[in-house]
C-alpha cells in the first residue's frame, strides 16, 4: 500500500484508509483506487463474485432516472450529492444527451473525488464540483459555484444515488432526506438508490459484514424503510423497485441471483 503514495496519492489523500467512493470505483473498472479499497473489494468480491453487478446495475438505474427527468418532465439541472468519482458515463452526460441545456453539480466531501472531478469534469457552464457534506444541506444549496450555475427557484432533479445506506440509523437517515425539501422548488425531483435487505443468502450477510468492518457501514435496509426516506414527495411508478426493474428499457429477464435484489432505486417528486 506504501507503493501507492508517492506514485498515484494526491497530496492530503490517505491511500492506505479505504473509502467508499474508490471501492465503487474499483467496482465498475475504475483507474482512481488504492491497494486497500481493492482489498476490500476483492474481500467482498470472494464471497459474492457478482458484487459488482450491484454497482454496475445502480449506474443504469440512475441514468435512466436521470434520462426521464430530463427528457419527460424537464429538468435541464442537476444536484449529485456524494456523486464519488467520475466514471465512463455521468449525471451531466446522461441529462445532456436526454437535454442539451442541463446543468450539473456534483457534491462530495472526499478529497480525492474532488481533486479528480474538478479536473476532469468541471465544464464551464455545464458542470462543476463542490465540496459539501450530506448533513449539510444549507452549505450545498448556498455555495457560490452552485448557486451561479442553478437557479434554485426552479425545478432540480437531486441524485442520493448509493449514499443514504452510509447513514446509520442513529443518524435519522429519512430526516436528511427530509433536510433537502427546504431547498427544492416545487416540481422537483429526488432519485435514491439504496442497499436493500432481500433475504438471508449467507454469502450476502457476509458481505455486509466486510462492508461495515471494512469502509465503517453499509446499512442494508427492507424496501418499506427505504420508501419513508421519501415521506413528504409524491412518490412515482414503479415505487420502490429493483435496480434492474425501475423503468427498464426492455424486458428486464430473470433475477438469477440473490445479489440481484441487492439495489433498489425510488424517485419521488416535490408537489
Amino acid at each position: 500500500m506504501a507503493d501507492d503514495l508517492p506514485e498515484n496519492a494526491p497530496a492530503g489523500i490517505d491511500p492506505t484508509t479505504p473509502t467508499f467512493a474508490r471501492v465503487y470505483d474499483y467496482f465498475l473498472g475504475g483507474k482512481d483506487n488504492f491497494a486497500a479499497d481493492r482489498e476490500v473489494a476483492d474481500m467482498v468480491m470472494q464471497l459474492v463474485p457478482e458484487a459488482p453487478v450491484v454497482a454496475q446495475g445502480n449506474r443504469v438505474a440512475i441514468e435512466r432516472a436521470v434520462t426521464y427527468m430530463a427528457r419527460d418532465l424537464g429538468i435541464d439541472q442537476f444536484v449529485d450529492i456524494g456523486s464519488g468519482l467520475p466514471t465512463a458515463s455521468n449525471v451531466h452526460q446522461f441529462a445532456r444527451a436526454a437535454n442539451p441545456d442541463a446543468r450539473v453539480v456534483y457534491v462530495d466531501n472526499d478529497p480525492i473525488v474532488l481533486a479528480h472531478g474538478r479536473a476532469l469534469l468541471t465544464e464551464t457552464g455545464v458542470a462543476t464540483f463542490i465540496q459539501g457534506d450530506l448533513y449539510e444541506p444549507r452549505k450545498i444549496f448556498t455555495d457560490p459555484a452552485l448557486t451561479a450555475l442553478l437557479d434554485l427557484s426552479r425545478p432540480v432533479g437531486v441524485v442520493l444515488a448509493a449514499i443514504i445506506h452510509h447513514v446509520p440509523d442513529e443518524r435519522d437517515p429519512a430526516g436528511v432526506v427530509r433536510a433537502l425539501h427546504e431547498f427544492l422548488a416545487p416540481g422537483s425531483h429526488v432519485v435514491l438508490t439504496h442497499l436493500h435487505d432481500a433475504g438471508d443468502d449467507p454469502r450476502v450477510e457476509e458481505a455486509k459484514r466486510v462492508l461495515q468492518s471494512g469502509l465503517g457501514g453499509s446499512y442494508f435496509r427492507h424496501s418499506s424503510e427505504i420508501e419513508r426516506f421519501m415521506e413528504g414527495l409524491t412518490i412515482l411508478e414503479p415505487g420502490v423497485a429493483h435496480v434492474t426493474e425501475w423503468r427498464p428499457a426492455g424486458p428486464t429477464g430473470p433475477l438469477e441471483h440473490p445479489l440481484h435484489t441487492q439495489m433498489v432505486a425510488v424517485l419521488g417528486r416535490k408537489d
